[in-house]
């Protein structure tokens, strides 16, 4: 099945191996004293046994702070299959209807919600009930409506919610974000993000608007949602956008193949985007300020992520993503780490917010304002 993970998958597979060895690299540099970490592991069961929660499988083989020790699926094969790859035990395994059960597994500290988008409301709130902390893939969920439902389940039982923006820990985008805050781009004026692939397969979940919630948008357009608001480092006050369907057939009602957006900021900065699930080759973002510019292609792929500023090429080390957010996510949960841009259940709200007005603003023409 092609999906946008597997185009992905595609690009950044052939650097995967390349990325391990590179942050195994860096780590073990000359002048770095490694030290072997001692604190609390995060034990993490992953429900949902596709393309993406395989990469994040391979990539928590290189963490430090999280183990995989459990898996959730709904197919028995595949259930055995990564019981033997992954030496996961028989008492770490469930299915759909049964992992509610995991409350009484103390070997489980969390779970990895990696399923279709309209299942995330639903087992996120069943995890939190469980006693477990919850990790989201994003989007979170369909609507800004299931979201909070989400947060406040996860704040009613005391357990965190993170959501998988595994951009956030990426070492060349947080060099972006210190440049920004260091006033080295100046005023802040422009951004650009661009996101597109044409997908494949036409039976796909991620084309029906009852898994998907929508369509490009749901699952790449929220890249530029995410970028335009951790590169401007403002929360937009007004949205306009404008869909375009060449292929009705494909892209049915409700699964939206190209969408034009615009953000506009309290500053007065203002964002072009474009999401397609029909237009190859966009995985770029540009952002303009009064002093200076930085530009990012590949952005947001699996690496590795590529940038130059005006004072010259981002050469931060290239790392594995998901075993960056793994071990991250670890920190947030048993130290209480704060990381630079949040990864937390609000952050996904604030993207689904600007997600229901971008699909407002295309239905009505309107202008709509973005509420805080």
């Amino acid at each position: 099945m092609n999906t946008r993970r597997d185009f992905l998958q595609k690009m950044g597979a052939s650097v995967l191996m390349l990325q391990l060895g590179s942050l195994s690299a860096f780590a073990n540099a000359p002048d770095e004293v490694e030290q072997p970490y001692e604190g609390r592991v995060l034990n993490v069961a992953i429900m949902g046994l596709g393309g993406y929660g395989t990469r994040v499988a391979e990539a928590m083989k290189a963490c430090t702070k999280a183990k995989l020790v459990g898996v959730i699926s709904g197919t028995p094969s595949k259930i055995k299959e990564w019981q033997t790859k992954y030496n996961i035990q028989e008492k770490n395994c469930y299915h759909y209807d049964n992992f509610d059960e995991v409350k009484n597994n103390p070997d489980i500290d969390a779970i990895y919600v990696v399923t279709p988008n309209a299942l995330h409301h639903n087992q996120v709130i069943r995890v939190a009930k469980a006693g477990k902390h919850a990790i989201c893939e994003k989007p979170m969920a369909l609507n800004a409506k299931e979201a909070q439902e989400m947060v406040d389940a996860c704040k009613k039982a005391n357990v965190k919610l993170l959501v998988g923006y595994r951009m956030h820990f990426e070492p060349r985008t947080l060099e972006v974000i210190r440049m920004r805050n260091a006033g080295e781009f100046g005023k802040i004026m422009f951004f650009q993000g661009q996101c597109g692939f044409k997908i494949g397969d036409p039976r796909q979940w991620r084309l029906n608007k009852a898994l998907a919630g929508g369509g490009s948008m749901m699952d790449i357009g929220i890249y530029a949602i995410n970028g335009a608001r951790y590169m401007v480092g403002e929360e937009p006050v007004w949205v306009t956008a404008q869909e375009t369907k060449t292929d009705p057939i494909k892209f049915k009602e409700g699964v939206d193949e190209t969408i034009q957006f615009q953000l506009g900021f309290p500053s007065g900065a203002v964002a072009s985007c474009l999401s397609s699930y029909n237009i190859n080759y966009l995985d770029r973002f540009f952002m303009s300020g009064d002093k200076g510019f930085a530009e990012m292609q590949p952005s947001t792929g699996y690496g590795p992520i590529k940038g130059r500023t005006h004072k010259g090429e981002l050469t931060q080390p290239i790392t594995t993503h998901q075993t960056v957010q793994m071990d991250e996510f670890a920190a947030i949960i048993f130290e209480d780490k704060e990381p630079i841009v949040p990864v937390n259940g609000e952050e996904g709200l604030k993207d689904l917010k600007i997600i229901d007005a971008i699909y407002e603003a295309v239905k009505t023409g309107k202008k709509i304002k973005l509420m805080a």
